[in-house]
C-alpha cells in the first residue's frame, strides 16, 4: 500500500529553533492508538504546511515552511514555525495557526497551548500599551501603593443616576476608579450616554473635594463602530480610561481600538469575560497568561489577572505567571508555564486583582502581587456595614497596613471603617 501520511516529517528532535522562529509550548494528549510522535506531527502539520495525505508535488519552500516539533518531554512538546507563515501586525492570523484547527483533531484527545516565544522581529509590528505602569502612575499622581477601583454591586440593575452616586461614595471613600461590569453596556434603565455624563460630574465633585485624580472604566464593548461612538463620547467628557471586554470582541476590534483610543490619549482596561471558556481545562484550550500576553502584545494597559484568594478559579502560580507577562520587560522561563519573552520596546502593563474581595484579604492579595497592581474591591466596601464610602476607606487602611508591615488587626484599633469590615469579613475567602 501506498504511504498515505506524513506527520512524521514534521517532527525532528535534533531541530535547532531559528533566531526569528515563533516557538509554542503545548500540553498534548494523544488519541488511543495514536503514538506521542505522530500526535505532535499531527499537530505542527495542521498549524503549518501539512494536510492528511501525501501530495503529488510541492514547490522546494514548502520544506522550509514547515512548523518542527523538536523537543517532546513528556506530555509537553515544543513546537517552531518560521517566521514567514505569519503576517506582520496580524494577531488574528497567529491565532488561526497556532490556535485554530489544531484544538479540533480527532487525533488529539486534549491540547493546551501554554506559551509562545515571539521574536523581535514579530513583536515590533505591534505598538503595545500606550502607557507603560510608570506612565499610569504619572496620570494619577500614585508612586507606591496599588491602583484601586470598585463595581458598583449588584453588578447590574443600577441607573445611571444611581451608578454615578455610587461611584461619588467610592470615588470619597479614597478610590482612584469606579468600573462598569462586563455586561453592563448601554441598557434601557442605564444608557451609556447618560452614565458617562452623570459620572463626569460627580467626578469633577470628588476630584474638587479630595484635591485627588478620579477616573473610571466605562465599558464601550459593542460593535466596534459604536466603540468608536461611544470612545468619542468618553472623550468629550474628559475621560482616560474605556473599559473592553476583550475576549467577546476579538483582537481585532482591540486592535483598532488600542489605534482610536491612542488618539484621544485614552488608555484600555481589559476585561476577560469569556476567557474561562477555553482556558479553565488544565488539559485543553489556551492558557490565561498567553491570552494576557496577546493582550498586552497588541496594547491594553491592565487585564484582570485573578486572585488566587477570591472567588474565581486561577491558582497563585497561574496569577504569578499572568504577572510575570505583564509586568516584566524580560519574562523569565518556568518549566512548562511560560517562556522566555522579550519585550523589546512593548510596555509594560498592570495586572488586575478582582473577584471576591473585601478589606481582610488585601494583605493576601498584595503578598502574591507586590505594589504592582490594579486592586478591584467591589463587594467588600458596597457590604461594609456603613455602605460604599466606610468600605472604601477600609481598604484604603489595608492597603496601608501591608505596605506598613503591620497586621490588620493592629491598624484597625485607630480605623473604625477598617474594625468594622474585620468585624463583618474577617478574613474570609470566599467560594
Amino acid at each position: 500500500m501506498a504511504k498515505i501520511d506524513w506527520y512524521n516529517e514534521f517532527v525532528n528532535l535534533r531541530y535547532t529553533p531559528a533566531k526569528d522562529d515563533i516557538v509554542c509550548l503545548f500540553y498534548f494528549e494523544p488519541d488511543e492508538g495514536i503514538s506521542k510522535k505522530e500526535a505532535v506531527g499531527r499537530i505542527a502539520s495542521e498549524s503549518s504546511t501539512g494536510t492528511w495525505t501525501t501530495l503529488y508535488k510541492l514547490p522546494p519552500r514548502m520544506k522550509k515552511l514547515q512548523a518542527i516539533a523538536y523537543e517532546i518531554e513528556g506530555n509537553y512538546v515544543k513546537i517552531a514555525y518560521p517566521r514567514d507563515l505569519w503576517e506582520d501586525g496580524n494577531i488574528c492570523q497567529l491565532l488561526s495557526g497556532i490556535a485554530g484547527n489544531i484544538f479540533g483533531m480527532k487525533a488529539i484527545r486534549n491540547l493546551r497551548l501554554i506559551d509562545a516565544t515571539l521574536p523581535e522581529d514579530y513583536i515590533k509590528h505591534f505598538k503595545g500599551p500606550q502607557y507603560g505602569m510608570d506612565g499610569i502612575r504619572k496620570l494619577f499622581g500614585v508612586k507606591k501603593r496599588p491602583l484601586t477601583g470598585a463595581v458598583p454591586k449588584p453588578k447590574i440593575g443600577f441607573s445611571a443616576a444611581e451608578h454615578a452616586d455610587i461611584a461619588f461614595e467610592t470615588w470619597m471613600g479614597g478610590f482612584d476608579f469606579v468600573k462598569d461590569d462586563e455586561n453592563l453596556s448601554s441598557l434601557s434603565f442605564n444608557k451609556f450616554d447618560e452614565r458617562v455624563k452623570r459620572m463626569a460630574k460627580l467626578r469633577d465633585k470628588a476630584e474638587n473635594i479630595t484635591g485627588e485624580k478620579k477616573s473610571a472604566l466605562l465599558n464601550i464593548t459593542a460593535e466596534t463602530e459604536e466603540m468608536k461612538r461611544r470612545a468619542k463620547l468618553l472623550a468629550d467628557y474628559s475621560w482616560d480610561y474605556a473599559m473592553i471586554d476583550v475576549v467577546v470582541t476579538g483582537t481585532a476590534s482591540v486592535q483598532t481600538m488600542r489605534d482610536y483610543l491612542g488618539d484621544f490619549g485614552i488608555a484600555i482596561h481589559a476585561h476577560r469575560a469569556m476567557h474561562a471558556a477555553f482556558d479553565r481545562n488544565p488539559k485543553h484550550g489556551m492558557t490565561m497568561q498567553f491570552l494576557a500576553k496577546l493582550m498586552r502584545l497588541i496594547g491594553v494597559n491592565q487585564i484582570h489577572a485573578g486572585t488566587a484568594v477570591g472567588k474565581l478559579v486561577g491558582d497563585k502560580s497561574e496569577v504569578l505567571a499572568i504577572a510575570d507577562v505583564l509586568r516584566e520587560t524580560i519574562t523569565k522561563p518556568k518549566k512548562n508555564i511560560i517562556l522566555r519573552q522579550n519585550w523589546g520596546k512593548i510596555n509594560t502593563a498592570f495586572p488586575v486583582s478582582s473577584g471576591g474581595l473585601h478589606p481582610g484579604l488585601v494583605p493576601d492579595v498584595l503578598k502574591i502581587y507586590g505594589n504592582e497592581l490594579v486592586l478591584l474591591v467591589s463587594g467588600g466596601i458596597h457590604g461594609h456595614p456603613k455602605g460604599t464610602r466606610a468600605g472604601a476607606k477600609a481598604t484604603m487602611q489595608a492597603i496601608e497596613a501591608s505596605m506598613d508591615g503591620i497586621s490588620l488587626e493592629e491598624k484597625a484599633k485607630h480605623n473604625k471603617e477598617l474594625r468594622e469590615a474585620l468585624e463583618k469579613w474577617g478574613h474570609y475567602k470566599p467560594k
